[in-house]
């Protein structure tokens, strides 16, 4: 009888273990974005400018290299500048620019006119609770980014299933476009949370007069008596979020 038990756990953990590595094969397949934080040196903005626009017209114009840059323009970061490249895969980083000068300019005409670089992350798009099909090659159109961090509360992972399904199900069943991304941190930084950020693409600073109707939409689609166990789910699933609006710089990104 053990044998028979300790053969089945072992057929079990073969099934969830291939399961696990189909998963892992398959998550590879989900565009990721890396992304820094820069501190400008606030006196030497025009000199930054002009070399990182220089730095990437030359290193970061296409495929899984090419950078875009962001103003931010909300919150305790606000005029700090986040540098991004992608989509790529974790392959494309070991033919990553580097040498040929790349290292060197950087080194040499971008750090000397920043004062620190913070928030180095790779963020994996998490497609199929994303609606960013809607940008349809349009993201410089839509120009400003409305982006929402969550911490995951500890031991409730379990509720972020539940929560962003309901909401991708929302935003996707709202009337018009509205482009929006879910993205999980790939690496984890301890007590600095960031976990998940979700994205909302804006085409200029009038959207946010008008606003979205989600509630409406969520009460069709769901029906009204599940707000409340949506939000009670949320409460308990996220210890903290905030927002940040981010600005895209086309004179200083690949473009």
């Amino acid at each position: 009888m053990k044998r028979t038990i300790i053969t089945s756990l072992l057929a079990l953990c073969f099934v969830l273990g291939s399961f696990t590595m189909l998963q892992a094969q398959e998550s590879t397949k989900e565009p990721i974005w890396e992304s820094i934080m820069l501190v400008p040196d606030n006196t030497k903005l025009k000199t930054l400018g002009e070399n990182m626009r220089k730095h990437n017209m030359k290193y970061h114009t296409e495929g899984a290299f090419k950078s875009f840059v962001y103003n931010i323009a909300t919150g305790p970061n606000t005029g700090k500048i986040v540098w991004m490249m992608g989509p790529l895969q974790y392959p494309d980083l070991d033919t990553r620019p580097a040498e040929g000068g790349h290292d060197e300019d950087w080194r040499d005409n971008i750090m000397p006119y920043v004062k620190s670089l913070e928030q180095g992350e790779y963020w994996k798009e998490i497609t199929k609770w994303s609606n960013t099909g809607m940008l349809a090659g349009d993201n410089f159109v839509y120009s400003i980014l409305y982006t929402r961090y969550w911490v995951v509360e500890p031991g409730h992972g379990f509720g972020v299933d539940a929560h962003l399904s309901m909401a991708s199900e929302t935003i996707k069943a709202m009337p018009g476009v509205h482009p929006w991304g879910v993205y999980d941190n790939e690496f984890r930084q301890g007590n600095i949370g960031r976990h998940l950020a979700t994205v909302s693409f804006h085409k200029n600073w009038q959207d946010f007069d008008t606003g979205w109707p989600f509630r409406e939409t969520f009460d069709k689609v769901h029906g009204e008596n599940a707000w409340n166990n949506f939000v009670r789910n949320r409460d308990a699933t996220f210890s903290d979020w905030w927002d940040e609006i981010w600005v895209y710089d086309k004179n200083l990104s690949g473009d």
